[in-house]
């Protein structure tokens, strides 16, 4: 069964109990009233039987009772009969003694068109244990004495000479009153709860139509189609809140593959371009063998350049290894321990290794006083190191390079800039690319891996800073390393 269907049935089934408890409520109440209503009818004409006991007047059942000598069993001389149809004629009226025996075994029947009637009066052991736990009247309703008959409200009174007087009433028009009311009640019942379970069911489904829609909109996504979204317009509501929380979740989901459809193009490109830089020295050091196993032995010139050129392509190969490592360690996050490092002596020693290395790109230290950060000092030397290295790879010897250490904004600042030929804006945007190089044909004339500046990002990245680069042809290169300053240093400045 749908929740639709649940819902329905579960507001249809309250509203039954409702209505079913309303007409109940309804019935009881009338019943209440009219029985209530008999019962002041008898208790109004009780006085006047009650009167005609006490002074001795016969109650017959052919004339009103009237008052004659104490003690006489006559008739009343008045023939005033009770014509049917009078409130009196449908009154059974009956005189008992206190041990329950019939006086004189009249019984005043009640006469009800041209059928004389009399209700069902329990036995005298049944109310006289009644009469004297109560004081006044018992009420009751029995059924008549003859079947078919209408049933009776009939009131038991103790008389003060000890004498029990029985009343009775048809109440025939109130039970088919309240047959009447259980009948319209049944009716109007059963069209109310058609009208409700209507109602219900175009209001639940009016209701619930976005759940449609997010049902929907799952099955297009399981297929693939990213791009559906469910639209609410109460986004207040249980249901808004849903198709919303759903809408966030598929967008988190559709970024997530969008991600994962870019990290696997990048590994890709990375296994690709990993498998082309180790195949170059490779395939030099096998050309290299190839020449040793033919000419080497019996020309030593071509043993000495076969020898240097193993070690160069090993030299070479053995640098690529170490940056795929690195940029390895750094992806998976591996924590490092952070001690508190100064820029201007890193950068000074930086400085002086690349001259050692090569003094054709002369190198100047700018920096006005120290500048600290908390980080990896191996990892923050590397990253200068390889900004020189890429100045070197990349511009004519006799290129000057400055490197410059300050604060800028409560943040350690290192730019390292050359006065070169600069880069073009699509090999500026893709210079932190690995493997990148500008020269599309991958020659070996100029640069190395393309792994420099990668190695940069991912470091500067994992101390919580920034890189950027700026260039321009003709206009030399800039690389700004933003890192965050010490704490104390960053706490003194602010107290200051």
């Amino acid at each position: 069964m749908t929740l639709r269907a649940r819902l329905v049935v579960a507001l249809t089934g309250i509203a039954l109990l409702a209505v079913a408890a309303a007409d109940v409520a309804t019935y009881v109440i009338l019943s209440s009233n009219l029985d209530g209503r008999v019962d002041a009818t008898m208790t109004a004409t009780r006085r006047g039987f009650e009167y005609a006991v006490a002074h001795g007047v016969t109650i017959s059942c052919d004339a009103l009772p009237r008052r004659g000598a104490i003690g006489t069993t006559r008739h009343s001389p008045f023939p005033l009969r009770r014509p049917p149809g009078t409130s009196l004629a449908t009154q059974f009226v009956q005189l008992r003694t206190p041990t329950g025996v019939v006086v004189n075994a009249r019984r005043c029947p009640a006469i009800i068109g041209s059928q004389s009637y009399q209700p069902r009066v329990p036995p005298s052991s049944a109310y006289l244990k009644l009469l004297h736990a109560h004081s006044g009247s018992i009420f009751a309703t029995v059924p008549s004495t003859r079947p078919g008959g209408p049933p009776f409200r009939i009131d038991i009174t103790r008389l003060p000479d000890g004498r029990i007087l029985v009343q009775g009433i048809a109440t025939g028009d109130n039970a088919r009153t309240l047959h009447e009311l259980l009948i319209a009640e049944l009716v109007v019942g059963l069209i109310a709860m058609l009208l409700a379970a209507v109602i219900a069911w175009m209001v639940i489904g009016d209701e619930l139509r976005p759940l449609d829609d997010v049902s929907r909109a799952a099955a297009l996504i399981a297929g693939g189609d990213f791009d559906q979204r469910v639209e609410v317009d109460d986004k207040r509501g249980e249901i808004g809140q849903l198709a919303g929380a759903f809408n966030e979740m598929v967008e988190q989901i559709q970024v997530a593959f969008v991600a994962r459809d870019h990290s696997e193009r990048q590994l890709r490109q990375f296994v690709a371009d990993a498998s082309h830089e180790l195949r170059t020295p490779m395939s030099a050091i096998a050309a290299y063998v190839e020449l040793l196993d033919g000419r080497a032995s019996a020309d030593p010139e071509v043993l000495t350049r076969a020898l240097t050129g193993i070690g160069d392509q090993t030299a070479r190969m053995e640098s690529l290894v170490t940056d795929l490592l690195v940029l390895a360690r750094l992806d998976e996050g591996v924590r490092t321990v952070h001690h508190r490092v100064e820029l201007v002596r890193l950068c000074a020693r930086a400085s002086e290794s690349a001259r050692h290395v090569d003094s054709g790109w002369p190198i100047e230290l700018r920096a006005s006083a120290p500048v600290e950060v908390d980080g990896d000092e191996g990892q923050l030397a590397r990253v200068v190191a390889n900004l020189l290295a890429n100045v070197r790879e990349h511009t004519a010897r006799g290129t000057r390079t400055a490197v410059i250490v300050f604060e800028d904004a409560g943040a350690a600042v290192i730019e390292v800039h050359d006065d070169g030929n600069g880069m073009g804006p699509a090999a500026t945007e893709h210079a932190f690319d690995r493997f990148f190089r500008a020269d599309s044909s991958r020659t070996r004339t100029h640069g190395g891996a393309g792994l420099g500046l990668s190695i940069v990002r991912s470091v500067v990245d994992g101390h919580g800073g920034t890189v950027t680069l700026t260039s321009a042809v003709g206009a030399g290169t800039t690389v700004r390393v933003e890192l965050p300053i010490a704490v104390s240093v960053a706490h003194s400045l602010a107290d200051s």
